[in-house]
């Protein structure tokens, strides 16, 4: 789970340098729209805290960061295939949906799924769910 936190915690990190990227580009002139600029930049500033907040949360073991990051993986999909067949940017795009499998594919690992799963173990609901019905 570290190397997903990890990938996941750099996917938060470029998020957050491509808003600070559209924050200088609006104020310098060079995006038309500026407020469309800063308006986006508030988006990824946004998206890329809980990015980076997921990986930190799945480097130091913290169960709740896996949720988004498949969810953060599963969104990045269809970006990756928009940038290759859409843009024409194999460039970006490959990269970008081989990253977002190799994540997905650590955090669905046997292990993974056992240490996401040992989470329940404590919780009361799920151990009533586990016991036979006796009614």
């Amino acid at each position: 789970m570290r190397a997903a936190g990890a990938i996941v915690a750099i996917q938060g990190v470029v998020a957050l340098v491509v808003a600070a990227v559209l924050v200088v580009r609006g104020i310098t002139g060079a995006h038309q729209h500026m407020v469309n600029g800063l308006g986006t930049a508030v988006l990824f500033v946004l998206f890329g805290g809980v990015v980076l907040a997921a990986g930190r949360a799945l480097t130091v073991g913290k169960r709740w960061g896996r949720g988004l990051a498949v969810i953060t993986q599963l969104l990045l999909l269809p970006v990756a295939w928009y940038l290759v067949r859409g843009s024409q940017q194999p460039a970006a795009g490959i990269p970008a949906g081989v990253v977002a499998l190799a994540v997905l594919a650590l955090l669905f690992t046997p292990a993974a799924v056992r240490w996401a799963a040992a989470g329940d173990q404590g919780d009361p609901a799920a151990a009533a769910n586990r016991a036979p019905d006796s009614q």
